[in-house]
């Protein structure tokens, strides 16, 4: 059985069984906040727990590194959007320790991309095109000067308000301990 056809019959089986019922909630964050974070896996279930959120709480936005890349991109859209229609009235930017971002190598990254089929023709079309594939991959040497610059980049953006707090953090993948990096009720960066 592929992993489409599993996810379908247990989704099947969960709506069947009413399971979704402890989850409902409304669109609207309980807590108020908004939290960008990392993809990595080990932060799933782990983060919400470290953090006592529930189903509902947060908004939750989540990338490769926890990081901002562009001032007009989707992760600065999601958080406006959170701001001005949902509400929220404080962002949470928490990286994590050991991020795979922190090690990507970019020239071992394209040649996994060439092993599976893109071309090299595709690349430098897109090198061409003005398209810094090194920069865009590129991950970030400290998780702490990360998270400082994606907070200074949401509390500078235009569209943000002055009266939100921005917050960064930064997790262990193995614990949950939370080491606050910039506190938005003292912010400095």
């Amino acid at each position: 059985m592929n992993k489409l056809q599993e996810i379908l019959d247990f989704n099947h089986s969960f709506v069947e069984n009413k399971e979704y019922d402890k989850y409902i909630t409304s669109k609207q964050p309980n807590k108020k906040l908004v939290i960008l974070s990392c993809m990595d896996t080990r932060l799933t279930e782990l983060l919400p727990k470290a953090m006592n959120l529930k189903n509902g709480d947060v908004k939750l936005i989540k990338n490769a590194g926890a990081s901002i890349m562009h001032p007009f991109g989707s992760i600065m859209r999601s958080i406006v959007v959170a701001v001005y229609e949902f509400k929220a009235d404080e962002i949470l930017v928490i990286g994590h320790h050991d991020c795979g971002m922190s090690s990507i190598n970019v020239d071992s990254t394209m040649e996994k991309a060439m092993e599976r089929g893109i071309s090299k023709e595709v690349i430098s079309t897109l090198t061409n095109a003005g398209i810094d594939i090194k920069k865009w991959l590129h991950g970030f040497d400290s998780v702490e000067e990360s998270v400082k610059e994606s907070v200074n980049l949401i509390k500078n953006h235009p569209l943000i308000p002055k009266d939100i707090k921005i917050h960064g953090l930064i997790i262990d993948p193995e614990t949950g301990k939370l080491d606050v990096v910039v506190n938005g009720y003292e912010i400095s960066l």
